[in-house]
């Protein structure tokens, strides 16, 4: 670790320090960064680190204030991205996260004054859908589930085109219709969180499987490898014999060989050879896939993703194989 993996706007911003002190204090940042999602508490005490060595630099005080957010330390996160803001002539990229903290603290008040803020205006489209949700988050603390729901029906919702925030939309969208009490609509949701959700940041496939039912199987072979050639969420259902202690039922067996031949028995007669009776299935009901989301170009403006990072084939969920079916399918 040299302190050179560190972005170049902020290695900019440490040029104020002496030669040595930017170095250790950008070593610091790098790992504050690096292990932010696996272990926050150590980024928390690397940033905390810099922070002691450069105080007055507005990079490191963002950082802290990032660590800590992540770290779960509401106030002191709320401190140092004050302090941030200050000393980067009053950059607004923090609200949502302040107003996150805000809510943390549990102060859903200052969470909307922050949110209804004038400079809630100057956000990117990113910031301005994370304030969203932010909002939505303080609106259901509230009990206001309707407005919470209603919060996050914005144009993004609706964007035909995998943008960088759709997936965490998709969710907090579908994990507020759960409290709402509408929870087909939220399974809808869920799946297409997941179909978005190319990097596994969210749990939306569970959360779907958990809303209708299913069991999601474990493509992973015996040695490790995968069982199929493209890598899919198996779900299926579990039929289950009360009578057996929930093992599967025995197979009707079919004892007309053993019968006497001269044995006296009733058949009955066909009503109606020509119509066909229907006969109650004992298969597994059939599991209908999720909603496969077309994206499409949008016409508005916004960061964009590359066309070939919209998914062909977004629908993650396969259909199990029914109960009557010869062979498994490859990969259950």
């Amino acid at each position: 670790m040299t302190g050179e993996e560190l972005d170049a706007d902020a290695r900019v911003e440490l040029r104020t320090l002496p030669k040595e002190l930017a170095t250790k204090v950008a070593r610091h940042l790098v790992m504050a960064g690096q292990l932010a999602e696996e272990d926050p508490e150590k980024a928390y005490k690397h940033a905390r680190a810099a922070r002691r060595l450069a105080s007055r630099v507005g990079i490191v005080r963002e950082a802290a204030g990032l660590a800590a957010y992540h770290a779960g330390e509401w106030a002191e996160a709320l401190a140092e991205l004050r302090a941030a803001r200050r000393l980067s002539a009053g950059s607004d990229s923090y609200l949502p996260v302040m107003a996150d903290c805000e809510r943390g603290l549990g102060r859903p008040e200052r969470a909307l004054e922050l949110v209804k803020s004038p400079e809630a205006a100057n956000l990117d489209p990113m910031g301005r859908v994370e304030l969203c949700i932010v909002e939505s988050g303080v609106r259901r603390d509230l009990g206001q589930y309707g407005a919470a729901v209603v919060t996050l029906q914005i144009p993004e919702l609706r964007d035909r085109r995998l943008r960088p925030w759709s997936a965490r939309l998709f969710y907090a969208y579908a994990d507020t219709l759960v409290e709402a009490g509408r929870g087909e609509e939220a399974s809808d949701w869920f799946a297409r969180a997941a179909a978005a959700d190319r990097d596994g940041e969210t749990d939306a496939a569970e959360r779907y499987a958990e809303l209708e039912g299913l069991h999601i199987l474990d493509t992973e072979d015996a040695d490790g490898g995968s069982a199929t050639e493209e890598p899919g969420i198996v779900l299926e259902t579990t039929d289950v014999d009360e009578a057996t202690g929930g093992e599967p039922a025995d197979e009707p067996v079919d004892d007309s060989a053993d019968r006497p031949v001269d044995e006296d028995v009733d058949e009955p007669a066909d009503e109606d050879p020509e119509e066909p009776v229907e006969k109650p299935s004992d298969a597994a009901p059939e599991i209908v896939a999720a909603t496969a989301i077309e994206f499409k170009p949008a016409e508005h403006e916004g960061p964009d993703v590359s066309a070939e990072d919209a998914p062909e084939a977004p629908a993650v969920f396969l259909e199990p194989k029914r109960a009557e079916d010869e062979e498994p399918p490859s990969g259950s």
